[in-house]
């Protein structure tokens, strides 16, 4: 009943609140990233949700599109900002995902979104991470997060799927508050973001 029909309730009414009495904040976000970036600081990815589906997922801009001579992109430690670093490691370019929440893509706590190209290289077993919504945080993230390997997040992932509970919900809310403010596992080492997955790492 809880997965059913309450975690939508809860997830609707708790992301309009939050949207409604943090919206100063996430405007004063955007201005000072644009101001930064010079550009509108929205990042909009296609992932993949409930039951296989493909959304648009929406994120604060914390890297610039910096290229080099050759026109590839520079690495993720250069084309982080200043700002962007501080955005990132409070978890304040997550909050765009609210309306993803309000739009049945995502739940609060959920395995989080992979990118849809993902989709042709899961195992059978490692689809079943999506028989929930993705949601902001969830189990792999306040276990590690990006300093977890591909496989420790797929277990957590599926971990999460089989025990889904109110209680188990509360228990991530606020093992994540703890983890937002410790701000030590965002970024994988060498990397601002996760290396890509292939089926194999």
């Amino acid at each position: 009943m809880y997965v059913s029909f309450f975690k939508r309730i809860i997830d609707f009414v708790g992301a309009l609140l939050l949207l409604l009495l943090i919206w100063p904040l996430l405007l004063i976000v955007v201005v000072l990233l644009f101001i930064e970036q010079g550009a509108m600081p929205v990042f909009i990815q296609e992932r993949a949700g409930y039951r296989n589906r493909v959304f648009r997922i929406y994120k604060l801009k914390t890297m610039t599109d910096e290229r080099d001579a050759q026109g590839a992109l520079l690495p993720d430690d250069v084309r982080l900002t200043k700002l962007g670093k501080l955005v990132r490691s409070t978890s304040l370019d997550e909050l765009p995902q609210l309306f993803n929440i309000l739009r049945g893509e995502m739940s609060f706590i959920g395995p989080r979104p992979f990118l849809a190209e993902y989709l042709t290289v899961y195992s059978e077993q490692e689809k079943h991470r999506h028989d929930v919504r993705p949601g902001i945080t969830g189990l792999a993230q306040v276990n590690g997060r990006n300093t977890l390997t591909w496989k420790q997040k797929f277990q957590l992932d599926l971990e999460y799927v089989r025990t889904v509970s109110l209680l188990t919900d509360i228990k991530i809310a606020l093992k994540t508050i703890v983890k937002i403010l410790d701000r030590k596992t965002v970024n994988q080492t060498g990397n601002a973001t996760m290396e890509k997955y292939n089926g194999n790492n």
